[in-house]
């Protein structure tokens, strides 16, 4: 047995219990791996695990580590697997991101809304996304805040972009806050979810990205849909070399 699959093998024991102790099935949480910096070979193991949904932080990383995989993931393999970027995506790299994901899960503005759906039309493809909500004082946090005014137009604006799909919302906790903090963030992303969706009945906001490694057991208790699991899953990563913080890791 290798490192991934004794840590995949714990990591379902512990989703198992956390949705047990929640009342929840487990089906009800999905779970996204986290293969920023890690390689394709990484990637091809865990779906040879039976992992199929992946996380990419950087539109350039991505492309490359795709671009190596061609010898290494047949036609059929790359099928069945998605990959979504989760960091923060400027809108002048839209249309490569439209062009090299299966999903955008960190969208924060009509700019980059907008830019993405011309990208996805030209491409032929119905993108789907998710609003990245900021519920964390953190500088470093990106994401719309939800009471502003660019979260209003954004949500007005959405249903005009046919070649988007929206699907719901993501968010990041405080980085080392305490229990309580955490779940007063997760906790505001599931309220904010049930008041969008009852005042915007046509946007799909099923879906709720929070929980990383750290914190997804009490993700999972106080709602989430999907939670994106790294290090717990791959291992630690190195440093980055440019000195960005843990907190941009996005687990």
């Amino acid at each position: 047995m290798t490192a991934l699959s004794e840590n995949l093998e714990r990591l379902e024991e512990a989703i198992g219990a956390a949705c047990r102790a929640a009342g929840r099935a487990r089906g009800e949480v999905e779970l996204m791996a986290v293969s920023k910096t890690f390689s394709a070979e990484a990637i091809a193991e865990a779906a040879a695990l039976g992992l199929g949904l992946f996380g990419e932080n950087r539109v350039q990383e991505f492309g490359s580590k795709a671009l190596h995989a061609a010898d290494l993931w047949t036609r059929s393999v790359r099928e069945q697997l998605r990959f979504h970027l989760i960091g923060h995506l400027q809108s002048n790299k839209a249309a490569r991101a439209a062009e090299l994901f299966d999903g955008v899960d960190s969208l924060d503005s009509v700019k980059l809304a907008e830019r993405l759906n011309d990208a996805a039309g030209k491409v032929k493809k119905r993108l789907p996304v998710l609003i990245e909500v900021k519920l964390s004082p953190e500088a470093t946090k990106n994401g719309v805040e939800p009471e502003s005014d660019d979260a209003a137009q954004l949500l007005e604006r959405l249903p005009d972009l046919m070649d988007l799909e929206v699907r719901g919302l993501m968010t990041i906790a405080p980085w080392g806050a305490a229990e309580d903090v955490t779940r007063a963030c997760f906790r505001s992303l599931r309220d904010r979810r049930d008041r969008w969706a009852a005042a915007h009945p046509n946007l799909h906001l099923d879906t709720l990205s929070m929980g990383m490694s750290g914190d997804y057991t009490l993700a999972i208790q106080e709602g989430a849909t999907r939670i994106r699991i790294g290090t717990a899953l791959f291992g630690a990563r190195k440093p980055p070399a440019n000195g960005a913080s843990q907190e941009s890791e996005l687990d």
